[in-house]
């Protein structure tokens, strides 16, 4: 066999790391390039706190790529700015949900719009861990705490109107694990979702009154809100209880069902921002 010139194979090595190098450098002025181009890039960078969380993909996680378009060397970032004075908790629920499937890059920032932020708010990813490049990750998942009137995300800063409202984002952030549902239980999911925001966490206490009864027959025939799994309407409905503090008070079925719901991690660590 013809043995490989030292150093022919010394030219390669490097060839291979400078474009190992460059390929990083793209991801990260492509990440740059998105915070320039997005009006929410004057945030405080004295506020900044970046963390990774993250934990190895599930065998049945979705293709991301094949849900929001393959963009070749940048990340792809969720952009979220909301209030801290109501802090979106499912929002924070999903993130939580999401680094168990996927390998987040994850950052908080403050907006200069707001004077200033709780600590446990400022933190509320996790304490800062040492990154990776830009490019290990599947995803970006941004918090910009800023003073609007409702919860704004952004996916793709240049061709996307921003998404509205907790529920319309809380829906969004959870397609991306991919699960399928059919017309009526898409259906039923949907309503839940508008009644827990529209009713409970914004409603009279006579309508959440009416809303505890509905939910309190629906768990009486199942675990969760709807069908036999956890779906985004218990997401929002649990953090819209926790919120307005109609759980005190709540039937029977809603106990058991808040107790499930808190025997899962991202329930009982967005618990903590509640203390």
């Amino acid at each position: 066999m013809e043995e490989v010139d030292p150093s022919l194979q010394a030219l390669e090595s490097r060839q291979e790391e400078i474009l190992k190098r460059l390929y990083e450098l793209k991801s990260a002025v492509d990440g740059l390039s998105k915070m320039i181009q997005t009006p929410d890039a004057d945030f405080d960078v004295t506020n900044i706190i970046q963390t990774d969380e993250f934990s190895p993909l599930a065998k049945n996680g979705a293709d991301l790529d094949l849900m929001l378009g393959k963009d070749y060397g940048a990340l792809k970032d969720v952009v979220i700015n909301a209030n801290p004075s109501l802090p979106p908790l499912s929002l924070l629920v999903i993130h939580s949900l999401l680094c168990e499937r996927y390998k987040i890059l994850s950052a908080v920032h403050t907006h200069s719009s707001v004077k200033s932020v709780p600590e446990n708010l400022l933190k509320c990813f996790g304490e800062q861990t040492k990154k990776q490049p830009r490019h290990e990750y599947q995803l970006g998942f941004t918090l910009i705490w800023k003073d609007v009137p409702k919860p704004q995300m952004k996916f793709s800063i240049q061709t996307m109107c921003p998404i509205e409202g907790e529920g319309n984002i809380a829906r969004f952030l959870f397609s991306l694990f991919g699960q399928k549902y059919n017309a009526v239980t898409s259906t039923l999911i949907d309503s839940w979702v508008d009644t827990a925001i529209l009713q409970l966490k914004e409603g009279s206490s006579k309508e959440r009154g009416a809303v505890l009864r509905s939910m309190n027959a629906a768990l009486g025939r199942s675990s969760w809100l709807v069908g036999t799994e956890l779906t985004v309407a218990d997401v929002v409905a649990w953090c819209a209880l926790q919120q307005t503090g109609a759980a005190n008070g709540a039937p029977a079925n809603v106990q058991r069902w808040m107790k499930s719901c808190e025997n899962l991690a991202p329930f009982s660590s967005v618990m903590k921002l509640l203390k």
